[in-house]
């Protein structure tokens, strides 16, 4: 039976909400959003036809409040509700409630969502169906030759509640910690144990299906480029399988369907080993984030499926067949060479020129909080084949305008153009080995940079462009490059003759404005634009952001006072939160007096999903703490002071974080 839609409510926020808003435009359906305080002045909030508040700023007083969600849907008059992804995406008890509330599920049955929504129990149904999969381990029996083995949360995903144990001495507390994470995350602290695969592939099915038993295998995806187990780039059809191989992933992910009378979108995700044997990892009973690449192979609009079969409506018989390539790289708000550390911040710009496609959930101006995930958008490239698309999105991202908090875009445009992702040795561990060349500060395209950052200030200081009729010194700018701290100090002179810049020689100025700088550098004309915003970085006396951009690569920096406040100081040993977030924890029995180590972990903090350990810095004795679970911090709030035994202790820097 055929149930149309007219007005659809999407139980989510930023990207995915957007996402889901463009489709519905396109097939005359009204939009409703939901939204947080914190997304008052959200796009996706704006771009509704009508939206309702939920009071709060966190997830779990907002979006992770079904009975809000659902009650804002039957104020709003909606008659469907699409969840996205994450939050109550794969709730079954959610999706129950907006059926029996008499309102369209954009979604698969809540028998089918409960049936996969504990890893160990979809084990057990992929067991039977005869889908291979890695079996699970007795924690109690794990023996050295079981090394490395992975522990995994029953419940949830997107990394949460992961560890990699390498010592069999180190299972019990990772186990521990493991369900700790867990149970904040998701309310279940079930965690189970499997051998962990070196050098695994991650590779994932994209699967739909009808309610009239058609279940269409939309392809293949790889997403094995992940830090943290969360993805970073992903692209359609995987690369490397052969057409054995590729039937044999369809035919298990179809058969996963079927085993749980699957209806609507879902992702099987496997595990391939070095040697190319498939093992089930899971089914995530949703729209995935790397949805795009598939809709670009395939031509499809995937959103548009799900509301077709959730008003009963049936699918062809086959799904289109593939053409060309696409690939995908999540633009994240963060700093990949500190430990992927998140960042917040205004967006100052974002602007990615090119033929690609950006899916993204935030505009120019927004704020970048800690309440959410830190995924500023997808860019996406698609091309006849796999070096086009990767060549085009590269440069699409190289040439980008990104203002604002630190972001993992070098690193991306770095993976895409590095050699093993070039001839597709694709597997979990890249990251692990070659992270320290990925996130390496560029000297010499930072010293160009900062001199056009100079010359730009220089220029828009003055009516005359800086130029003097009499002899002078050498005028003197200080820049810090974010993330990585570098300090450059440009020291120049311009005279009738042109440029004297002390440290690069064989540079000649043809033009210079406040936004844009012209240099010939070695014969070779190049254009740098130049943008400043007021109240740079954090940290003492920072000044304007500056952000340089040029064919070279960007270069971000903040200006320094020529004379740094000497009251702004850290006093010794304090340890600053080196984020805004939530403490969730503080290290058990740990109290004031008591004797630490160097990296000894003190607590932890959760900022935009993500959990991170705030560690001593320098053995001593913890002489102040700060930090109790649930208070909200800032960064450069103080945790706790630690005392070095003798000597005049250093001051700290904010405090040390790592990965769990």
């Amino acid at each position: 039976m055929e149930r149309p839609i007219t007005s659809l409510l999407v139980a989510n926020r930023g990207e995915i909400a957007r996402r889901v808003f463009r489709t519905c435009r396109d097939l005359g359906l009204a939009t409703v959003a939901v939204h947080s305080d914190a997304d008052s002045g959200a796009a996706h909030t704006a771009e509704a036809d009508a939206a309702v508040r939920l009071p709060g700023d966190a997830p779990a007083d907002t979006y992770l409040r079904g009975d809000l969600v659902l009650k804002a849907a039957l104020a709003a008059g909606a008659d469907a509700v699409h969840p996205g992804y994450g939050f109550l995406s794969e709730n079954a008890d959610f999706a129950r409630a907006v059926t029996d509330a008499g309102l369209v599920w954009i979604g698969p049955p809540p028998q089918a969502v409960e049936a996969m929504a504990s890893k160990t129990r979809a084990k057990e149904l992929m067991r039977a169906a005869g889908v291979p999969l890695l079996e699970p381990l007795d924690p109690h029996a794990v023996t050295d030759a079981d090394l490395p083995v992975l522990v995994k949360a029953a419940a949830g995903g997107g990394g949460r509640g992961m560890r990699v144990v390498r010592e069999r001495a180190a299972l019990a507390d990772e186990i521990t910690a493991a369900r700790a994470e867990a149970a904040a995350a998701f309310g279940d602290g079930e965690v189970f144990v499997e051998p962990y695969v070196e050098r695994g592939r991650h590779v994932e099915v994209q699967v739909l299906a009808d309610a009239h038993g058609t279940v269409w295998a939309l392809g293949t995806r790889d997403c094995s480029l992940q830090r943290r187990h969360q993805k970073v780039i992903e692209e359609a059809p995987a690369p490397g399988l052969t057409d054995a191989l590729r039937a044999e992933l369809h035919a298990a992910a179809t058969d996963a369907a079927r085993a749980v009378g699957y209806v609507g979108a879902g992702t099987v995700e496997f595990l391939l080993s070095a040697d190319g044997r498939p093992y089930f990892l899971e089914m995530n009973t949703r729209l995935q984030v790397e949805h795009p690449v598939t809709e670009a192979v395939h031509g499809v609009d995937l959103v548009a499926l799900q509301i077709r079969v959730a008003e009963g409506r049936p699918l062809e018989a086959q799904p289109p067949p593939p053409r060309g390539h696409a690939v995908e790289a999540r633009l994240y708000a963060e700093d990949p060479a500190r430990d992927w550390r998140p960042q917040t911040g205004t967006l100052h710009r974002l602007a990615v020129p090119g033929d690609v496609r950006l899916d993204s959930g935030v505009r120019d101006g927004d704020t970048v909080t800690p309440h959410y995930d830190p995924m500023l958008a997808k860019v996406v490239a698609r091309a006849p084949t796999r070096a086009e698309a990767v060549r085009v999105l590269a440069r699409a991202l190289e040439r980008a305008h990104v203002h604002g908090p630190v972001t993992n875009r070098d690193l991306l445009v770095r993976s895409l153009r590095h050699p093993d992702f070039a001839a597709a040795r694709l597997d979990t561990g890249f990251y692990d080995r070659h992270l320290p060349a990925l996130t390496a500060p560029d000297a010499a395209g930072q010293g160009l940079a900062a001199l056009a950052a100079a010359l730009a200030d220089s220029a828009g200081r003055s009516r005359f462009g800086g130029w003097r009729n009499v002899p002078s010194q050498p005028q003197r700018k200080t820049y810090r490059a974010e993330p990585d701290g570098t300090e450059h100090e440009v020291r120049y002179l311009r005279t009738r003759d042109g440029l004297a810049a002390e440290d690069h020689p064989g540079v000649r100025l043809l033009h210079a404005a406040a936004d844009r700088v012209v240099l010939e550098v070695d014969g070779v004309r190049r254009t740098f634009d130049v943008a400043t915003y007021p109240g740079g970085s954090p940290g003492a006396g920072a000044g304007p952001a500056v952000h340089v951009d040029s064919p070279l690569g960007a270069h971000a920096f903040t200006a320094l006072p020529r004379f740094p406040d000497p009251t702004a100081r850290t006093e010794p040993g304090s340890l600053l939160a080196p984020m805004p977030g939530t403490v969730v924890r503080v290290a058990d029995g740990l109290a004031v007096g008591d004797a630490v180590t160097e990296g000894q972990p003190l607590l932890w903090l959760e900022a935009m999903k993500m959990e991170h350990r705030v560690t001593a810095p320098a053995a001593g004795t913890l002489t102040a703490l700060h930090a109790e679970p649930g208070r909200q911090v800032d960064v450069g709030t103080l945790l706790a002071v630690v005392t070095e035994p003798s000597g005049d202790a250093p001051a700290h820097p904010p405090a040390k974080e790592t990965q769990p």
